[in-house]
């Protein structure tokens, strides 16, 4: 039950009306009305700007029309009272007779409470973390993982049908570079002493591994072949040994991908080639000549003709190079092939997971998906920002065995991957994220994984606590008073119901915005307020979940405490945390 939906469809009802008695338009245009909490509380529960909407079209001033709207709302069972506010908002109170049929509907529909069909099965391919396989994944790889996940599960909890892809880069000479770091972790593992890794080389602790496997595999037979030999060898070995380290980097943090997709698959199997004729075939790409880049050209610029992708007729700033001039395809090149294969699968949205650093990248992107999927499917990347660790306050040490940068796996062994995930999610994706390892792991409602976590877990512990001092009477309630949702008179009860009604509209918004830090905030919300309502039921006896004089109320209040529990364990599954049931 979505009790804006509920309300949007009486206020649609209600301008129906208006229109059938030609105070309206037939062709009114309805999309824009919004139906949602007033920003003030002391309001009322529900506010629409439908009167400022429709006024121009109604020939009417918004209060005016307001004054018309109301009057049909004014009908309803549902609705209490109705005022108009400022220039032509209608505030909303609903009836008391509304909230009892939510609470029944959340503990009817219990794990799906907030489930909906916004998607309508939309296609969306959520691509993340995507990291260069040339070393374990650090922590600036974490928060695009997490934040992906994330948006992964809201995207499928609302309706659309989402496919969790990773991008191997595979081919390139970063390859190579890995390759040679393992070739010579390979001899070190012969017994050759290797000494200082040469400057150009990967020098994390993480290759010792790769190079012993190696050697138990291939022996010294290696060291027997001209280079142009073992390289293959060596670069398919650490290429698989670097995907099984991510693989199990990510397991860490409960995060899988349905899809690994390599990049040199594009080479291999000539779909690049075949991208490349089909963008001639439609006129797309032309042989041109670049202006220089602006500021001080790099050293390996050329002035030359070259074979040119016209991004900048679908929003981009320059036309883009798709060959280099040693004849081998450039990145651009398989990233335009890579988004065809994309769009040949049935995808309508593509949403790309990037660091802050590939800002520059997204408008050629989105330049290419224009002009391959002509209009059918959109691109939308999100960038997430930096993550600085400290500890205490103060700056956090680079990682040795990473060679310079802390890893995924070190953040997850200390602190637990539910810290990591709620943490990563506390802030917008494309703000700052400050993750202190002291701050993190303390017990204090400064620390909102465990401020929420606790909330349920206060929960649970009250349900325990309850067969025990009710016994019977709560195994079989069909005996004794029945649920009698009334019972919930004070006020911070009443304020939990309405947070608990907001849950599945607050679903939708961070779905459609691509925003899964909302639901980290909703649950600190909801968590402060069952908080609230537990200390004052310290301080005020009536108020207890459990009242052994009164079964009514303690059956009431017990079924409210899993209603509450639904929505705290649902959004933390959304968001890949632990429903903690004891802490």
């Amino acid at each position: 039950m979505n009790i804006f939906h509920l309300l949007r469809d009486k206020t649609l009802a209600a301008l129906d009306e208006l229109k059938r008695e030609q105070v309206l338009p037939m062709d009114a245009d309805v999309s824009r009305i919004g139906v949602e909490p007033p920003r003030d509380p002391s309001h009322g529960d529900i506010t629409t700007n439908a009167a400022m909407v429709l006024a121009r079209a109604a020939g009417m001033k918004p209060r005016d029309l307001a004054a018309r709207i109301t009057e049909k709302l004014d009908k309803d069972a549902d609705i209490a009272s109705l005022e108009i506010a400022g220039p032509g908002f209608i505030n909303m109170r609903l009836s008391d007779n509304l909230w009892p049929r939510l609470l029944d509907a959340i503990l009817q529909l219990g794990d799906d409470y907030g489930r909906s069909t916004l998607g309508d099965g939309i296609r969306v391919n959520v691509e993340y973390v995507s990291a260069n396989p040339t070393g374990p994944l650090h922590v600036g790889h974490c928060r695009g993982a997490v934040f992906g996940d994330a948006l992964a599960s809201l995207l499928e909890h609302t309706g659309h049908e989402v496919t969790r892809e990773y991008y191997i880069n595979d081919a390139g000479a970063q390859i190579e570079v890995l390759a040679r770091s393992a070739f010579l972790r390979y001899r070190e593992a012969l017994g050759e002493d290797i000494g200082d890794i040469p400057a150009g080389l990967y020098p994390g602790d993480y290759l010792i591994p790769v190079g012993r496997a190696l050697a138990e595999k291939h022996g010294d037979r290696l060291l027997k072949m001209d280079e142009a030999e073992w390289l293959p060898i060596v670069k398919d070995f650490a290429i698989d040994a670097m995907m099984d380290m991510i693989r199990q980097d990510l397991a860490a943090l409960n995060i899988t991908h349905e899809v690994f997709f390599s990049e040199r698959r594009l080479h291999e199997e000539g779909l690049i080639e075949q991208t490349l004729k089909e963008l001639e075939s439609r006129g797309l790409v032309y042989e041109g000549r670049l202006p220089p880049p602006k500021g001080k050209p790099p050293e390996d610029w050329e002035d030359r003709e070259q074979l040119l992708f016209r991004s900048s007729q679908f929003g981009d700033d320059l036309d883009r190079p798709l060959v280099k001039s040693d004849g081998s395809f450039t990145y651009f090149a398989a990233d335009v092939a890579y988004i065809r294969d994309k769009l040949e699968r049935g995808f309508s949205q593509l949403v790309y997971v990037l660091g802050a650093d590939h800002g520059g990248y997204v408008k050629r992107l989105q330049a290419v998906n224009k002009a391959l999927s002509e209009g059918r499917a959109e691109l939308i990347a999100r960038l997430c920002q930096l993550v600085k660790l400290y500890r205490g306050g103060q700056p956090l040490k680079m990682s040795k065995r990473a060679g310079d940068f802390v890893t995924l796996r070190d953040l997850v062994e200390e602190t637990g991957p539910d810290v990591v995930r709620f943490i990563m999610l506390t802030r917008r994706n494309d703000a700052p994220l400050d993750f202190d390892f002291q701050k993190v792991t303390e017990q204090s409602r400064d620390n909102p994984v465990f401020y929420v976590q606790y909330a349920h877990a206060r929960i649970c512990s009250v349900l325990r606590n309850a067969a025990d001092e009710l016994g019977d009477a709560l195994k079989k309630p069909e005996t004794g008073p029945s649920v009698n949702w009334n019972l919930l008179q004070d006020e911070a009860e009443m304020a939990i119901v309405r947070r608990l009604g907001e849950y599945p509209r607050m679903l939708e918004a961070a779905a459609r915005a691509h925003e899964p830090h909302r639901v980290a905030f909703y649950l600190q919300d909801l968590a402060a307020d069952f908080h609230s309502l537990w200390n004052k039921g310290k301080e005020k006896p009536h108020l207890r979940f459990i009242l052994k004089d009164q079964l009514d109320v303690s059956l009431t209040r017990l079924a409210f405490l899993r209603a509450i529990r639904y929505c705290l364990a649902n959004g933390l599954t959304l968001l890949g945390v632990t429903p903690a049931e004891e802490m």
